[in-house]
C-alpha cells in the first residue's frame, strides 16, 4: 500500500513539494513516520491511548528534524471539523478505519472537508464484494455462502466489524466532491497467511506479485482490502 500511495504522491504533487499530510486513525504511526522521514508536514490523529503512547514513543526516537515535522493528536476521527480547519491538508489517510465505523459516510464527508482543492483521500477498506474468498479458501463452505450477501464479518481480533463495497464507496466520494481517481487491490494473495507467519525468503518477489495483482483486473477485485484515492475538486 505504501508503493501505492507513493505513486499517486508523485503523479499528483509537484517533485520535492513538502505536503500537510493528515494521517486519521493512524494507529502506532507506521505511515504517518514513514511520511515525515521524506520530508512532509505530518500530523497523526487516534483515539486509542495505548496506540498514542506507542506513536509517541516511536517519534520520540526519531531525529530531531522529524520530530519537528509531526505532531500527535488524541482525538476521534469523526470529530476532525472540531480539530482542523477546511482545506488544511494536502493529503489525508483514514487506513483501516472505516471498518469500526458504524456510519461511514458523515466521517468520510469529513475528512474530504479537510483537503485542499486537488488533494488527495486515501481510504484503505475491507472490500465486502470478496469477503467470501477467505473462508472459501479456508474450507468453510457455510461461511463462504453466508459471506456473499454480507457487509459483516469478524477480524482476525474476534471484532464484527463492516466492510464497503467499491460501488458504494465511489458514489459516495463523486458526492462529497472527492471523486474516484483510482482503486487497488491490497493483500490478493496472501490474505490467509497465518498470524505471525515469517515471511518468505523471496519476500521481494511476493511484493512484486501482490503489487501487481493489486493494480490488475480481474485480480484487485478479490483482494481483502481496497485502497481507494479520491480527489478533491
Amino acid at each position: 500500500m505504501a508503493r501505492q500511495l507513493d505513486e499517486q504522491i508523485a503523479g499528483r504533487f509537484a517533485v520535492g513539494q513538502r505536503l500537510r499530510v493528515l494521517d486519521v486513525g493512524m494507529g502506532q504511526g507506521t505511515q504517518a513516520l514513514r511520511l515525515a522521514r521524506a520530508g512532509h508536514q505530518v500530523t497523526g490523529l487516534e483515539q486509542d491511548a495505548t496506540m498514542v503512547a506507542t506513536a509517541r514513543e516511536a517519534l520520540a526516537s526519531e531525529p530531531e528534524g522529524i520530530r519537528d515535522r509531526m505532531r500527535i493528536i488524541e482525538g476521534d476521527g469523526r470529530d476532525t471539523g472540531v480539530h482542523f480547519l477546511p482545506g488544511s491538508f494536502d493529503l489525508v489517510l483514514c487506513h483501516g478505519v472505516l471498518m469500526y465505523v458504524e456510519e461511514p459516510d458523515p466521517m468520510v464527508a469529513g475528512l474530504a472537508r479537510m483537503l485542499a482543492p486537488g488533494g488527495l483521500l486515501s481510504l484503505l477498506v475491507r472490500n465486502a464484494d470478496a469477503l467470501a474468498m477467505r473462508p472459501g479458501l479456508s474450507g468453510d463452505w457455510g461461511q463462504a455462502l453466508e459471506a456473499f450477501d454480507s457487509t459483516v464479518y469478524r477480524n482476525r481480533l474476534g471484532l464484527d466489524v463492516r466492510a464497503d463495497r467499491l460501488a458504494t464507496l465511489t458514489a459516495t466520494l463523486a458526492g462529497i466532491g472527492a471523486p474516484l481517481h483510482t482503486w487497488y487491490g491490497v493483500r490478493v494473495f496472501t490474505d490467509t497467511a497465518v498470524d505471525g507467519a515469517q515471511p518468505p525468503d523471496d519476500v521481494d518477489t511476493l511484493l512484486a506479485a501482490e503489487e501487481r495483482a493489486g493494480r490488475t483486473d480481474p485480480y484487485r477485485a478479490t483482494a481483502a482490502l481496497l485502497h481507494l484515492c479520491g480527489v478533491r475538486g
